[in-house]
Formats: structure tokens, C-alpha cells, sequence
């Protein structure tokens, strides 16, 4: 019963609006999760839910649901086509905020700077000081006011009700000590101190705590909204990679249509200088085609009929008639968007447990500020003491740093990791990176290219090595086996043009015979030759077992009764992968070479790389069991690979990466995926999972010891409401600018 309705559950993607902490997020997600079968996950970063439920539940009821919490929410507006309308929406959610942040400043700065300079504390100063905060905590701090409402209408307590309640405080102090106190006197002096002095306080305002607050607060949640757009950059810039328009060819005929409007098998034309506009395969044409914008690669890829192509690369010379195969969300830019939104909409187990400790945070606060409060009054210090110290404890405490530790980081860490073609699939794969000890590479398509290239000619005596490269190279065009494939692109790469064969012919399992230039050419295993009294030298002969024990593969050839060459045909090893082993060394890494290949080949490649550690002769499906028995050891395994054969290692593994280069089925099941084929990726992804886990421990670290440190202080009367303003929007400023430095992971 269970699996039915586990079969039958719906996902949506919601927007939130009117969040202003981690508070907030946690609330809706705790509301959202009391419905029956429900289960969502509420980012206060991206203002996204992501929520699971089950058929019975509707979009409109789970938005019912947030909107009781005292939020808003919405499913996601379809994108826009102008993209001049997308890039002006974040600008438009920035300009309220920011004309609020400029009104506080602009009229905060001379009212501190009255209470901090006594000379300029002319005569009745302190009622030019009410008049420009007055406007600072009613109109710049109204935002915090209502959602310090909401929330209080729900039985709820934010950061906002500590800033509100703190502000207002301060101002409702100010005014009773102006009217009814002696704070009104013409002439009254009111020195800046950084300790409390004992009095009644009546004598005392703190106007300047009020709109000082207001504004570094203010200017907090600016830079974070700012930092909120830029984190999200990367993805923006991903979507937008596309092309936006196509020529269509329909009955022989050009037809430009958007190419949204595209469908799988539709054939579309692409100009020098024009973007791909979907995934597809080349039917007409040859090209280079620039793949720099997905994979990083600065060299252009020489494409021509039956080779695959990107969606969004950039054909850099001649005209192609491409045949589209994916379409729409299934093209890999648009998985790439995909993996890295779910990435950012995710949440780490680090990122639970802040919000946890902010949604209880408050009240404690709150209940501290009382007790300080009450605590001062009875010691008899006085009220204006017991008051500022009370104010200090509301404000200190607000938990803004707290709620952006891990999703500013996170936000910047995997747009980062998506401009340098690594996709991180979910947050709690940077937990993993730092424990890994472990790492085991595939060989083929991971180590290797993972395509036969032909790597060496050994001539007969007398023989010319063109001549035998074009007669071998010619017969085998006409193959479609890989090793064939691989000496007539070596051929091809060698001595240009191949003339054709004629009566070409497959002897089954042992090579192929045709008539070349008028020579009857064999080539293929020494026993083809043999057939036709066609007998290798003791040099050949030599040149072939040697190429055999190096696990390589050897191909005869000869024509006109004589045996001419041996052609030797290997998979080989990627350049950058010896680099690659090297670096992921230095990351305290033990790298284990794992292959279904025989234990030579496998030496031979592990040698050339510099891996110790091999593992041969293994079956597809025993890949996972490879892994689960080193973990078994009490490793923590990385796997490297690009097959569907590796796919349950990699899910295996604590962290799987695959090469973008691989199958579908392996990217599925890997927690990181490398957009290039290049192994050196793999220990960047590692560095910057771990620079990103890094980032977000510090940033919860001087949120949390930030706070611990300085609630005692202000409980015990030691600091000055507007300090800790200051203080409090500063440790966001820190959490913001500290997550946006790993733009700068090279």
C-alpha cells in the first residue's frame, strides 16, 4: 500500500515571499510538515520550498497553509522570454530596501553624530535628534515592525520582533525621557560612553541606538539581498546560455521559430557563429564547434556527420544540419541548471541544525532581556540601567548571521563550482569531501579516453610507412569496428585523404580483405594473414608480442603475398591524468586504479599515472562490491567513473563522481559530476567542497561565538544599545562577504 501512494506523490517548487530570517524559514517548513504526508524543505537563501506530498494535497492548500504562517507564497512564474524584463525583476525586489537603507542613513548619521560628539550638542539638539529618528525607526524600520506583528498574531517570536521590540523600546525610552523626564531641558549634554553609568535614565535618550540600529540593520539585509542575487548568478547565467531562436528546416525550407518551440527529430540549421540550439546529432556538415561556455575547454571540438553536439555551444565554422535528440529540461544545459538549483535549494545538516537553534533562539532572548530587566530593577541600579542593558540583550542577539552561515556559502560555492564545470548535487556531499581518505579511479573514460587511438606502426624492412597507412587505413574505413575505426583516423591524422576500397569483405573474428589501389590488402589478426600464406617476420613478430604483454592491441597487414606491417591500437591515457593523480596526493588522497581489464594493461596504466594500488579483472557488477569492501577496511571512498557500469559503485561510494563526459546513468548516481573529461576536475571538486564546508563552519562559528560572547556582556549592563547594533548587522556583513570569497576559488 505503501509504495502506491509513495508512487503517487507530487512535487512542487514554491516561491516564499516576507521572510526575513532563519526563524522564518523554519516556521513554514514545521507548518508545511504538520499536513499529513507532507514534507518540505524551506530555504530562506534562494525564498524556496521544496515540497513532496501525496495526492489528496493540493498547491493551493500548501499555499493556504504558508500564508497563515504570515508569509506569502506562489508557484514559480514561468520564464520570461525578454530577457531584458529578467534581468530588471531582482533590481525592482533591491529598490524599496534600498530607498529605506538611504533614508536611515542619510538622517542616523548626524543623529549619532550628535550623541557621540558633545561639541556638537547645541542647544536643544536633542529635539532635532527626535525629529530625524523618529522617521528612521517609524519608516525605514516599518518592514521589521510588521513582520514583528505577523508574527506575534501567529504566537510567534523572529529576529524581526527582537529588532522591533529593541527599537521601539529605544525610541518609547527617548520620548517618555524627553516629555516627562528631564531629558527636554534646554541645554542637556548627553555624553557617548562605552559602558552603561549607573542613573534613572530620565536625564538619558537613545535615539541614537534606535536609528543606528535600524540603519546597520538595514544595511545588513541589503548587502545580503545583493549577496543573494550574485550567489545566484551562475545559475541565471546558465539558463541564459541557450539560444533563443532557430532556423527550423521544414519540407527543405528555412523556418525561424523560438526554440522553446523545438521537438525531438526536428532537423534545424546552424551558421558559422550561431549557437546550437538544442542537444543533437550532426546530419549534414562539418564544423568546429567552441564548448568552452559548458565544459571549460578552450580548443575548439572538430564535429562532423554522426557526431553528437551541445545545446548552447557555438558553431565556429561551417553551416551543419543538426538532428535534435533532447529537447527542453531533458538537454544537458538544462540538467545542469537543474543540478545546480537542487544543489542550492538543498540543505545541509549543519544548515538544519541553525535553523533549529534560531527558531528557539528568540524566545530565549526575549526571556533573557526580561530577566535582565527585571534583574537590574531589583538591584536597585535604577530604570534607565535595567533598560539599556535590556535593550542591548534584544538587540545583540539577533540571530541574522546565524540564519546566512550556510546558504550564502553554499549559494556562492556551487555557482562557483558551475562556472568551472563541477556540479555539487546536494549540499550534504561537502560533508563528505572532508572525510574522504580514499579515492578509486575507473580506468576507461576516466584514466583513459576511453577510445582505441592508434599509438604505433612497425614496418617491415624495406616498407614505407605512408604507403602502408593509406592501403590499411582505406580498407579500414570502411569498418565500423572501434579498432578499425582507430587506424583510419590514424591514418587519416597521418597522411590526410584515404583512397577507397573496393570489395570490401568481413572475415568474422579475424579482420577484414579488400582491393585498394589494386592490391589485394588484408588486415586484421596474424592468422588472417596466414590464410593467405602471409607470415610475419621475427621483427613483426617481436613488435607483436611486445604490444600484446603491454596489453595493448596488435593488427597485421599485408598485401601481394607479404606480410608489411604491425599496427598497434591502444586506449590511452588522458594527458592532464598523471596531474590529476598527483594533485588529488597532495589532498592526503590514496588513489586505487579499478579496471575489468587484465592485471598487465592495468599495471602498465596505473605505472604511467602513479597509482600504487590496483584492482583488476573486475566485472561490471562487482565494481560496488569493490567498494564496499574497502569501506568495510574503514576507508571513506571517493569513486571517479563515466559508465553505466559504474553507476552503483558511484551511489556506493560516500562520494561518487562522475565525468560529464559518461552515461546519463552514472551522472544520476554521483553526488558531484565533472562537466569536462578531465580527472584534474576531480580534485578541484574535492578542494572547493571542502573551501565551501570551510566557509560555512567559520561562518557558523563567529555567528554562534559572536553571540555567546556578547548576550553576558549586554545582560550585564557593559554595552551600549547602538554598539551592538553595530556589531550585530557587522557579523551579517562578515557572514555575507566571507561565503562571497569563494568567487575567487580558482
Amino acid at each position: 500500500m505503501t509504495s502506491i501512494t509513495d508512487d503517487r506523490r507530487n512535487a512542487v517548487e514554491l516561491s516564499i515571499g516576507g521572510m526575513t530570517c532563519a526563524s522564518c524559514a523554519n516556521r513554514i517548513e514545521r507548518r508545511l510538515n504538520k499536513l499529513e504526508g507532507v514534507t518540505a524543505t524551506v530555504n530562506y537563501a534562494t525564498e524556496k520550498a521544496k515540497v513532496t506530498f501525496p495526492e489528496g494535497v493540493d498547491a493551493e492548500q500548501l499555499i493556504s497553509e504558508v500564508e497563515k504562517a504570515g508569509y506569502t507564497a506562489a508557484l514559480p512564474a514561468p520564464p520570461k522570454s525578454d530577457a531584458a524584463t529578467a534581468e530588471q525583476e531582482p533590481e525592482d525586489e533591491l529598490r524599496p530596501l534600498r530607498s529605506r537603507l538611504i533614508t536611515s542613513v542619510t538622517l542616523a548619521v548626524p543623529v549619532i553624530a550628535m550623541a557621540m560628539i558633545p561639541p556638537l550638542q547645541f542647544t536643544n539638539w536633542q529635539w532635532m535628534s527626535l525629529v530625524l529618528a523618529a522617521p528612521v525607526v517609524v519608516y525605514a524600520g516599518w518592514p521589521f515592525h510588521k513582520a514583528a506583528w505577523t508574527n506575534l498574531r501567529h504566537g510567534a517570536a523572529t529576529m524581526d520582533t527582537l529588532i522591533s521590540i529593541g527599537t521601539i523600546a529605544a525610541l518609547g525610552w527617548s520620548l517618555w525621557a524627553l516629555f516627562f523626564g528631564s531629558a527636554g531641558t534646554p541645554g542637556m549634554t548627553h555624553p557617548f560612553a562605552f559602558t552603561i553609568e549607573r542613573s534613572d535614565g530620565s536625564g538619558n535618550i537613545y535615539l541614537e541606538a534606535a536609528a543606528g540600529v535600524t540603519a546597520f540593520i538595514l544595511a545588513g539585509r541589503y548587502f545580503e539581498a545583493r549577496s543573494k542575487r550574485r550567489a545566484g548568478a551562475a545559475l541565471r547565467a546558465l539558463l541564459e546560455l541557450g539560444a533563443k531562436d532557430v532556423a527550423v528546416l521544414r519540407d527543405g525550407v528555412e523556418t525561424r521559430i523560438p526554440s522553446d518551440q523545438l521537438a525531438v527529430g526536428d532537423t534545424f540549421v546552424v551558421r558559422p557563429g550561431e549557437k546550437i540550439a538544442t542537444d543533437g546529432v550532426i546530419v549534414e556538415g562539418t564544423s568546429a564547434v567552441d564548448a568552452s561556455m559548458l565544459t571549460g575547454e578552450s580548443v575548439p571540438v572538430e564535429v562532423r556527420p554522426g557526431d553528437a553536439v551541445t545545446g548552447a555551444t557555438v558553431n565556429a565554422g561551417g553551416r551543419l544540419v543538426v538532428r535534435a535528440t533532447r529537447v527542453g529540461a531533458d538537454t544537458q544545459l538544462a540538467q545542469m541548471a537543474k543540478l545546480v538549483e537542487e544543489a542550492q535549494t538543498g540543505k545541509a545538516q549543519v544548515q538544519r541544525l541553525a535553523d533549529r537553534i534560531s527558531g528557539i533562539f528568540v524566545p530565549i532572548v526575549i526571556a533573557l532581556a526580561l530577566g535582565t530587566l527585571g534583574f537590574w530593577l531589583g538591584t536597585g541600579d535604577g530604570v534607565g540601567a535595567a533598560f539599556t542593558a535590556a535593550v542591548a540583550v534584544l538587540i545583540i542577539a539577533c540571530p541574522c548571521a546565524l540564519g546566512l552561515a550556510t546558504p550564502t556559502a553554499l549559494l556562492v560555492g556551487t555557482g562557483r563550482g558551475a562556472q568551472l564545470g563541477i556540479l555539487i548535487k546536494g549540499p550534504e556531499v561537502l560533508e563528505s569531501t572532508r572525510r574522504i581518505d580514499t579515492v578509486v579511479l575507473d580506468k576507461t573514460g576516466t584514466v583513459t579516453e576511453g577510445r582505441m587511438t592508434l599509438v604505433g606502426v612497425h614496418l617491415a624492412e624495406g616498407e614505407d610507412e605512408t604507403e602502408v597507412l593509406r592501403l590499411a587505413g582505406a580498407l579500414e574505413h570502411a569498418s565500423e569496428h572501434p579498432i578499425a575505426q582507430a587506424v583510419a583516423k590514424g591514418a587519416v591524422a597521418r597522411v590526410g585523404e584515404l583512397p577507397a576500397a573496393e570489395d570490401f569483405a568481413n572475415v568474422e573474428g579475424l579482420g577484414v580483405q579488400g582491393i585498394v589501389e589494386g592490391h589485394a590488402v588484408l588486415v586484421g589478426r596474424p592468422r588472417l594473414l596466414e590464410e593467405w600464406s602471409q607470415h610475419l617476420t621475427s621483427d613483426l613478430e617481436r613488435a607483436l608480442h611486445a604490444a600484446q604483454a603491454g596489453g595493448r592491441t596488435a593488427v597485421a597487414v599485408g598485401w601481394d603475398g607479404k606480410a608489411r606491417a604491425v599496427l598497434v591500437v591502444a586506449d590511452v591515457i588522458k594527458p592532464t591524468s598523471a596531474e590529476a593523480i598527483a594533485q588529488l596526493r597532495a589532498l592526503g588522497l590514496t588513489p586505487v586504479l579499478l579496471t575489468g581489464d587484465n592485471e598487465a594493461v592495468a599495471r602498465t596504466v596505473a605505472a604511467e599515472v602513479g597509482i600504487d594500488e590496483v584492482i583488476a579483472e573486475v566485472l561490471p557488477s562487482d565494481k560496488v562490491d569493490v567498494v564496499k569492501e574497502l569501506q568495510s577496511e574503514g576507508k571513506v571512498v571517493a569513486m571517479v567513473g563515466d559508465g553505466v557500469n559504474d553507476a552503483a559503485a558511484l551511489a556506493q561510494a560516500d562520494l561518487g563522481l562522475a565525468m560529464g563526459t559518461g552515461t546519463d546513468a552514472a551522472i544520476e548516481a554521483s553526488d558531484l559530476t565533472l562537466v569536462r573529461g578531465d580527472l584534474r576536475v576531480a580534485a578541484d571538486a574535492i578542494r572547493l567542497s571542502r573551501r565551501t564546508l570551510g566557509t560555512i563552519k567559520g561562518n557558523l562559528f563567529w555567528a554562534f561565538a559572536y553571540n555567546v560572547a556578547a548576550l553576558p556582556l549586554a545582560a550585564l549592563g557593559l554595552l551600549n544599545p547602538m554598539i551592538a547594533g553595530a556589531a550585530m548587522a557587522f557579523s551579517s556583513v562578515f557572514v555575507v562577504s566571507n561565503s562571497l570569497r569563494l568567487r575567487r576559488f580558482k
